[in-house]
């Protein structure tokens, strides 16, 4: 009845650095991963005419970023790809909804490996700050339950203000 769909990598390597398996590795994991698991899924949900899809995309899927242009590309596909999916399965009663955090105190983004030069440009934001996962949790709760039925195809931020549209 319900995906979250969360999996993820990401690498900072410059553009022109950056490899056509590095592009496909990120791509995969980041989206196609996101096109599967909902194919595996979406034929139940449409048999049982409901259903809920949580896409887990990022801020920088907005913003873009120097050094990640393979993560912010796919995040931006997850992002593209919500909005198709919640055109296309609404009339069968699905939801499908996005969340794009800004960073998260993960092993993916360890505050404890990162720079000062990292902390510092990350935490340019107005909370000044990384989130907690539960805070990211409590928004991935919010979609999947029916608090939010009226959500059709919504990114939403928790983001500490890096994105403000």
């Amino acid at each position: 009845h319900i995906l979250v769909n969360n999996a993820g990598i990401i690498q900072e390597k410059p553009f022109l650095d950056t490899t056509e398996a590095d592009w496909d590795r990120m791509l995969a994991t980041d989206l196609k991963s996101v096109f599967l698991m909902s194919r595996a899924v979406l034929p139940g949900m449409v048999a049982r005419s409901g259903g809920v899809i949580v896409n887990l995309a990022s801020d920088l899927g907005i913003l873009g970023r120097e050094n990640y242009a393979p993560y912010c590309a796919a995040k931006a596909g997850v992002i593209g790809l919500t909005k198709s999916l919640a055109r296309e399965f609404a009339p069968h009663g699905i939801r499908v909804n996005a969340i794009a955090p800004g960073p998260v105190n993960t092993a993916m983004v360890s505050l404890d490996s990162m720079s000062p030069e990292w902390m510092e440009k990350e935490l340019a934001i107005p909370q000044h700050r990384v989130a907690e996962p539960d805070e990211i949790a409590a928004t991935a709760l919010f979609l999947a339950s029916d608090l939010s039925r009226f959500y059709c195809g919504q990114v939403l931020g928790p983001n500490g203000g890096s994105v403000m549209p």
